[in-house]
This record gives structure tokens, C-alpha cells and sequence, in this order.
């Protein structure tokens, strides 16, 4: 039997930056930290300049000829970086489709924690699915579970548009919902307004 293999604990490689004594061409075009640029001059020299003013020789474009390196905060600068790839990766929310099911005879505090939970979805930016499932002889009454779909988008009309209308599958009834992207303008709030218009038009 051959011998397990041992456990590596080592740590894993990391790849370091290019940045001050890393850089090893001998001729480089420098920028400063204001965008300035400094010409092309020897590492050394590059390097002196960084010193001076105490910031990082870092090195942003090695296939150029010859290589670029800009003077700046390397630190700041990566603190920066990783704090963007952050928020990019917060705005970049992947939607998925989450479902609610129900039976057309569901009661008042279930239909609520329903209500609850579709809402928790549309305002995480997902859709829902919600679904009104059918057991034996039920599905003769889809009336009534069309009837239950369109209060619940009623009631989520504040969160979410209907993508798409309460249709038959199999033996469910489903209605997709999606996360509403402009403001509910709400009838009465109008009427308000017209009536307002309507008082100081007489």
C-alpha cells in the first residue's frame, strides 16, 4: 500500500505586487501621483524619487516598452481597490426566483406570513414565484385560487409588478412577481389631487 500523502502546511503562494525593489527592468517610464509624467528614467533613479517623497514605485503596465510605473500610496491605493471590489460586488446581486406556495384555502395568519415572506424577497431584489397547489378534486375550483393570486398581488403592489399573470401548470396555479423599479403612484393620492385641482379651480 502506498504511503498516504502528508498534509501541506505550508502556506499557500501568494502572488506579491510589483512594487519598489520588486521591479527589476533597468530603464522605466515613471508618472507621478498627480498623473504628471517624469520621462523615462533608470530604476535607480525612479526609485530615489519614490523615497523622496515617501511614497511607492509601482509598476502598472510591465508590456509596454518601456515598462510604466506611477508613483503613489501603495497601501491607500489597495485599501481603495478592495474597498471598490466590494461595492461592485454588493450592487452585482444575482436575482434569483424564490417561491411562495399556498392552497387557495389558506387562512388569514398563513396568507400574512406569505405576504411577509414575499415581501423579504422582492426587497432583497429577488422575484417570486408564488404558487397555489392543487390536491385531488381542488382543482376544480382554480377560480378561486386565480381570485387568491390577484389579491396577493395586490397586496405586494407597493414591492412588486406582475411579470407574469396567474396561469394554470399541472395541477398548480403560478403568478411570477418582480421587484417593483418605479415608484407605486397609489389612485388615492391622484384622486387627492385632482380633488385639490377640482376646490381651487370654483
Amino acid at each position: 500500500m502506498p504511503p498516504r500523502p502528508r498534509f501541506d502546511r505550508r502556506a499557500p503562494v501568494r502572488e506579491l505586487p510589483n512594487i519598489n525593489e520588486r521591479i527589476k527592468y533597468p530603464k522605466l517610464r515613471v508618472v507621478d501621483a498627480d498623473g504628471a509624467q517624469l520621462g523615462v528614467i533608470s530604476r535607480e533613479e525612479a526609485l530615489q524619487v519614490a523615497q523622496d517623497r515617501e511614497l511607492d514605485l509601482v509598476l502598472v503596465s510591465e508590456k509596454a516598452d518601456p515598462p510604466v510605473c506611477r508613483i503613489m500610496n501603495y497601501g491607500k491605493f489597495k485599501f481603495e481597490q478592495e474597498k471598490k471590489a466590494k461595492e461592485a460586488k454588493k450592487k452585482s446581486h444575482q436575482t434569483e426566483v424564490k417561491e411562495v406556495k399556498m392552497r387557495y384555502k389558506i387562512d388569514q395568519h398563513d396568507y400574512l406570513v406569505r405576504i411577509g415572506q414575499a415581501t423579504r424577497f422582492l426587497k432583497a431584489g429577488d422575484k417570486v414565484k408564488c404558487t397555489v397547489i392543487f390536491r385531488g378534486r381542488e382543482i376544480q375550483h382554480s377560480n378561486l385560487a386565480e381570485s387568491l393570486l390577484a389579491r396577493m398581488a395586490k397586496d405586494l403592489e407597493e414591492e412588486a409588478e406582475i411579470q407574469q399573470s396567474a396561469k394554470r401548470e399541472g395541477r398548480n396555479m403560478i403568478m411570477f412577481l418582480t421587484p417593483r423599479k418605479t415608484p407605486l403612484i397609489k389612485k388615492e393620492s391622484e384622486d387627492k389631487k385632482n380633488n385639490s385641482k377640482a376646490k381651487r379651480t370654483i
